[in-house]
């Protein structure tokens, strides 16, 4: 790919101390009584503000020395065509629901990233897709699980908060209803891609007949047994975008093929309202991305939310408490992007990389790869 992405040489960039909690840690370093993590100082985690919209495109062992040029151009290239999609419809008077749908679509389309085509594969070779979105203003909120035709999965969770009166639909039953409104379907195998494929094929070389168990992360680097069998170039992928129109209003959405090699109709964070989704124009808009059931265990991004709202804290502190500190004691990993009303933007990791990039009012783009990127 040619297309060079537009990035804000003035821009701040959110520093990436979260990297020294997860690798690196000293022989002997203390642990928090639970053993879960090291019990060392972790730096306040700055904020980038005048932000209206951030994307992510999945946390993990994500490394510099494991990427060649082109793909790592590849990546940049793709978010800022993203977060400039969004920025369009938004500078447009559109609201941040429009913004979110249209900065998530080429994500989707791109196999680059674990969601739409180019997601994971499930044990039987398939994609199962996941997605939510959830509305600042009203606090609506639709979603998907486990849907096997729809190209846009993120359309089809904002259908289920629109068309319905339910919150999430899953399955055929998600596959149908998209099919009801019109939202275009594809074969399965257009899903299907040469790289998850070769990625299947090593898991089951890797673990056997065994599926469904894996370990944690481990303390040291960050990685589970399935980021050790897949290699560095992996992460625990979902593409997810938070915006602010023009009105204030905020909203979250999250898409993903989830784990790789998963099996009895697994289900992580990401189409949970509260654990891989969150927005209210109060506090923020906030999607995850790490390993779900962690994600779903805490509540991470209700976390987030609950600290501003009923803690007062701001953005920063709020990601900083919930991602940098509460995740890992529970031996979980991953990271968010975090916008306030306010546009001020958070986006701790605590895996050595995450994919993310954000756009301000004057359509300035940042976007970084690595946890050592910055300013």
């Amino acid at each position: 790919m040619t297309v060079a992405p537009l990035v804000s040489e003035g821009a701040a960039a959110v520093p990436d101390a979260s990297y020294a909690l997860a690798v690196d840690c000293p022989d002997g370093a203390a642990l928090i009584p639970d053993g879960s993590a090291p019990a060392r100082e972790i730096p306040e985690l700055e904020v980038v503000d005048g932000i209206v919209l951030a994307i992510h495109g999945g946390a993990g062992t994500i490394r510099r020395d494991a990427m060649t040029p082109e793909l790592d151009a590849a990546y940049r290239a793709t978010i800022a065509d993203a977060l400039l999609r969004g920025h369009r419809v938004l500078m447009n008077g559109g609201r941040a629901a429009d913004a979110i749908e249209a900065a998530i679509h080429p994500l989707e389309d791109s196999p680059l990233f674990n969601a739409g085509r180019g997601a994971v594969l499930t044990d039987q070779g398939t994609v199962e897709m996941d997605a939510s979105i959830m509305l600042g203003r009203s606090g609506l909120a639709g979603a998907i699980a486990g849907a096997k035709t729809v190209r846009h999965p993120i359309s089809a969770a904002r259908a289920v908060m629109e068309k319905t009166e339910h919150v999430l639909l899953s399955g055929e039953g998600a596959d149908r209803f998209a099919a009801e409104q019109n939202l275009e379907a594809m074969p399965a195998e257009w899903f299907v891609t040469p790289h998850r494929l070769r990625q299947l094929e090593l898991l089951r070389e890797q673990s056997g007949d065994e599926v469904g168990a894996l370990s944690a992360p481990d303390r040291r680097t960050g990685e589970s047994s399935l980021e050790r069998a897949l290699g560095p170039d992996h992460k625990f992928g979902t593409v997810g975008c938070v915006a602010l129109d023009q009105e204030g209003h905020l909203a979250a959405g999250t898409s993903t093929g989830g784990m790789a090699r998963k099996a009895w109709g697994r289900i992580g964070d990401s189409p949970i309202i509260g654990a891989g989704t969150w927005a209210d124009d109060r506090t923020c808009a906030v999607s995850c991305t790490g390993w779900g059931e962690f994600f779903l265990r805490k509540a991470i991004a209700h976390q987030i939310h609950g600290r501003m709202l009923y803690g007062g804290a701001g953005i920063g502190a709020a990601a900083r408490e919930t991602v940098l500190e509460e995740l890992p004691k529970g031996g979980g990993s991953g990271g968010c992007i975090a916008l306030d009303s306010a546009g001020r933007l958070a986006a701790p990791f605590t895996t050595p990389g995450m994919y993310r990039g954000w756009v301000d009012a004057q359509g300035r783009v940042t976007v970084r790869i690595y946890g050592d990127e910055r300013r």
